[in-house]
This record gives C-alpha cells, sequence and structure tokens, in this order.
C-alpha cells in the first residue's frame, strides 16, 4: 500500500507494523530454513511434547521486533503461547528475559533462529539509533534514517529506527522529492532540476515536499532562491556547514549527511542544522544477541 503524506508531516515516525509489513517475510524466512524437508533433528526427536521456553538477552540494549519474533512461533502453531517481558523500545539488560513462551516442542525449535533473527537485527538497529539519539540530547537537532535499508525489510527497519528514538525519513521514492546530483547533473544544474519537479507535481496535482542536495556554498545559494522545503548538506566541513545555517537564517530547513559517526554527531548538531541523517542506522547496526532456552 502506498502511503500518502503532506508536506508538513516531516519527519515521521513509524511507531506500528501491521500484519502485512512482516508476515511475507517471515513465511520467506521460515521456508528458507526448513526448506521442504522440515527440521530434521527436532522431528527425529520430538513429536507432541509441549514446554515451555524463555529468551534472554546476552547483552543490553533496546527493544524492537518482539510482535515480529512472537507471530514466527506462532505462524508454525497458534498453540504457542507468548508473554513479552518488556515493552518495545525500552531499554534490556543482560540476562534479561525478553520474551516467555509456551507450546508445542517442535514450533518452539523450528521457530527459534527465525525469531531470533528477527529480534536481533531490529533491535540492534534500535540500540544504535539510541546511543546517537543521546548524543544528541540538549540540542534541537532531530535524527533521520535514510533508504539504506535491507531490500524488504524496509517499513521494519525504520520502525526500528523509530522504537530507538529516532525519526523516520521519506519512505521510498514515492512520498518525497529528493533531487540528487545524479539528478542535478542530468537535468544541467539545480534551478532546471527544481523547475522540472515543481511542474511535474503542478501536471500531477500532487503536493509533496521538496528537499534539494548541495554540496558547497554556491549550490547552496542557488538553492536558497527556490523555494523548496528542504536543503540537505552533503558532505560539507563543520565551518561550512556553520556558514550554511547562517546563509539560511532559519528559512528552509537544512539536513546534514555524510560521514556521520557517533563520535561527531554531537558536534555537527551543534553547527544548528535542524537534522542529521544517518545511514549506518539500518545498513551497519550490530545485530544484538538474545537465546532461547527451553525449560528443563
Amino acid at each position: 500500500m502506498v502511503e500518502k503524506r503532506n508536506p508538513e508531516n516531516f519527519p515521521f515516525r513509524l511507531t506500528e507494523l501491521e500484519p502485512e509489513d512482516y508476515l511475507p517475510l517471515i513465511r520467506m524466512a521460515l521456508q528458507e530454513d526448513l526448506g521442504g524437508t522440515g527440521d530434521l533433528t527436532s522431528e527425529a526427536i520430538f513429536a507432541d511434547e509441549v514446554a515451555g521456553a524463555r529468551i534472554v538477552a546476552k547483552q543490553e540494549g533496546v527493544l524492537a521486533g518482539l510482535p515480529v519474533a512472537v507471530e514466527v512461533f506462532r505462524t508454525l502453531s497458534r498453540e504457542v503461547e507468548a508473554k513479552p517481558g518488556l515493552e518495545e523500545g525500552h531499554r534490556f539488560a543482560r540476562g534479561q528475559v525478553i520474551l516467555e513462551l509456551e507450546g508445542p516442542v517442535l514450533a518452539l525449535l523450528k521457530a527459534e533462529r527465525t525469531a531470533l533473527n528477527f529480534l536481533g537485527r531490529l533491535s540492534g538497529i534500535a540500540t544504535l539509533t539510541a546511543q546517537f539519539v543521546h548524543e544528541l540530547e540538549g540540542t534541537n537537532c532531530r535524527l533521520l534514517d535514510t533508504r539504506k535499508t535491507t531490500p524488504g525489510w524496509r517499513k521494519l527497519e525504520k520502525y526500528a529506527v523509530a522504537m530507538g528514538g529516532g525519526w523516520n525519513h521519506r519512505m521510498g521514492l514515492y512520498d518525497m522529492v529528493l533531487i540528487k546530483d545524479n539528478h542535478i547533473t542530468a537535468a544541467g544544474g539545480i534551478r532546471p532540476a527544481v523547475e522540472r519537479v515543481k511542474r511535474f507535481l503542478r501536471e500531477k496535482g500532487q503536493s509533496v515536499r521538496i528537499e534539494v542536495e548541495v554540496t558547497d556554498l554556491k549550490q547552496l545559494s542557488e538553492a536558497l532562491q527556490l523555494d523548496v522545503q528542504q536543503i540537505m548538506l552533503d558532505n560539507m566541513d563543520l565551518e561550512t556547514m556553520r556558514k550554511a545555517v547562517e546563509m539560511a537564517g532559519g528559512h528552509v530547513a537544512l539536513e546534514a549527511s555524510g560521514n556521520v559517526r557517533l563520535e561527531n554527531v554531537r558536534e555537527i548538531a551543534r553547527t544548528g542544522v535542524d537534522f542529521i541523517s544517518v545511514g549506518a542506522l539500518t545498513h551497519s547496526a550490530p545485530v544484538c544477541d538474545f537465546s532461547m532456552k527451553i525449560a528443563s
């Protein structure tokens, strides 16, 4: 389903997932693991036994993806009962019980790795996002994600960013205009690119946010004359960003992007930019480690 947003609804937070966002992924992941034969090990040992199990954190972090993990188990058996030990977006400690389960042993064992993969990946994104958000405390700058997501996982990963306290940039190519370097080069400059976009949107009767990427102050000066809602400052050094903020004078939102790390994100925020986008939130987040233990 294509989501429609008005230009003022930026940034947004995807704080809820719909079943259609993850059920196809769950089915694909289980098929990948079970193939056409099933779990040879577990099916050789067990039949209709029932047991309890616990998913435990092996490190500290921020929780995301628990509803998805629960659905993995329940996809294999609706008899599985799940009792969360923590709410989404909350911090967990090493050794903390994240989820208690009870149901058919075969369903628990077949679903174990797939459920932990979803939980670990999404909690890893939420945890890294929370670290960046912590660095921005006390500033007026907000942290944004990007489209650098795992194919097919975009909604899940942007949801995880929101659970970590970050904000979501555009969902895809369909809900916002972002005129980047290749657009500018192919169109012959910033002005013709922006003018073509505005003409296209008028003809289509569409109203979406328009953002332009600039790499230097000369391009910024040109973009400031074109009545766009947002300008991305791409790979600028701190001094250039400070000058860019002065030039914009608060009349247009500024987004810093490129070479952003935990070590420098606060310095970038102090230049006065409104947003900082970080691709690493989704393309380089370490996976959180969880384990599942069957009750003896």
